[in-house]
């Protein structure tokens, strides 16, 4: 992002195992930062039901793994065979991403505009957010949150793109192939252990009572947000918009 891995990557010289590990962790720390991974895992756990927190870690934890398997997959060529994705593929597989962004904002803006996050006072007087639909008094139709398989799933397309600039990065002083590996798979392993730990500080901070309270004024804003940037990626991936990363 803005050329921050470009630069961590020059601090390993290729040959010592101590600093390959220590770039590839680094690396793979500051991954789950980038702005369409922010996007992405936003409106991946926006809305949680009760425990948030742990809800929010675990579909972190699936999409993290989704994305590490992906990565190491289009990786593992690249750092054997130089062997890259032709640039069409690495383009589409970029435009997917948008396009996943895309559609996680408006499955929440469909799932505001059914009422899910309504909140109300029980009778034993505490504030809950619901995520689930309440027709009449107060039995309620639960509905489905995301699974784990879903979050693996949504996490192995977005691995997909930019996996050709990771194996840049991660092969420009190696060329031990074992060494390569490693680092890959280090990378891989922490990129998916940052974005468990991003997921959860957010299923954290929008599991208070004071954002869950106003939850509902909130998560259209939200999605447009996520919307217009899934909507710029896919664009800035086709060329057809300026594109940064």
């Amino acid at each position: 992002m803005f050329g921050l891995d470009s630069w961590l990557a020059g601090f390993s010289d290729g040959t010592t195992l101590l600093a390959v590990a220590a770039v590839a962790t680094v690396l793979g720390l500051r991954h789950a930062t980038d702005p369409d991974h922010l996007a992405a895992v936003t409106t991946l756990i926006a809305g949680t039901e009760e425990r948030a927190t742990k809800a929010a870690a675990r579909l972190g934890a699936a999409w993290g793994a989704g994305h590490a398997t992906s990565l190491f997959l289009f990786g593992v060529p690249i750092v054997l065979f130089k062997a890259y994705l032709p640039e069409r593929v690495e383009q589409g597989a970029e435009t997917a991403v948008g396009l996943l962004i895309i559609g996680l904002a408006l499955w929440l803006l469909v799932r505001w505009r059914r009422g899910l996050f309504h909140v109300h006072v029980h009778a034993h007087e505490r504030l809950h957010a619901h995520g689930h639909v309440h027709p009449s008094d107060h039995p309620h139709e639960t509905v489905r949150a995301r699974s784990p398989l879903q979050a693996f799933g949504i996490g192995l397309v977005h691995g997909m793109g930019g996996s050709a600039g990771v194996g840049v990065l991660l092969l420009g002083s190696i060329h031990d192939h074992a060494l390569a590996l490693g680092a890959l798979a280090i990378f891989a392993f922490c990129t998916a252990l940052s974005m468990a730990l991003l997921s959860t500080g957010l299923g954290r901070v929008l599991a208070s009572a004071r954002l869950r309270a106003s939850f509902d004024r909130l998560a259209p804003g939200l999605a447009l947000l996520s919307l217009a940037f899934g909507a710029w990626y896919a664009l800035g991936a086709l060329d057809v918009a300026p594109y940064f990363f």
